[in-house]
């Protein structure tokens, strides 16, 4: 976990990771979230529209925008206080995803900052992009 205090950080740092997610994680969200839908769960349902696979839930791949803020950019000491998300297109569990995440502006006044991010499919498509707003409490 990265430490970084408010006066270490910068415009244009970086800072990218990657994660797999398993079917067995999309089970276990699905319990946690509630959100039961077939296209997350069932291979079936999700070949009978059209997907080679179940889904992967969208707000579950998303998840790695915290790990991003929480343990990387800025690390220990962040507050994520708002993100503006888009999704682009499916990611299927088994896949290795890559976030990359870019500080683009930082207020000194309020000791806030927000960070451009992404997150890849290994054939480099698109999965999500977000605008992160981040709080430094250090």
């Amino acid at each position: 976990m990265n430490t970084y205090r408010w006066e270490e950080l910068s415009v244009g740092m970086k800072h990218d990771f990657s994660a797999t997610f398993t079917e067995d994680m999309a089970h276990k969200f699905a319990e946690i979230s509630g959100d039961v839908n077939p296209l997350h769960l069932d291979r079936e349902y999700a070949s009978a529209i059209g997907f080679s696979a179940p889904v992967l839930f969208g707000m579950l791949t998303s998840s790695l925008y915290s790990r991003l803020v929480g343990v990387y950019l800025p690390g220990k000491f962040a507050l994520l206080e708002g993100i503006d998300l888009d999704f682009n297109s499916p990611a299927f569990a088994g896949e290795k995803l890559t976030v990359r995440g870019e500080i683009t502006f930082m207020s000194e006044s309020f000791r806030r900052m927000e960070i451009k991010a992404t997150i890849r499919r290994e054939d480099k498509k698109l999965v999500s992009k977000a605008l992160i707003r981040v709080g430094m409490h250090a």
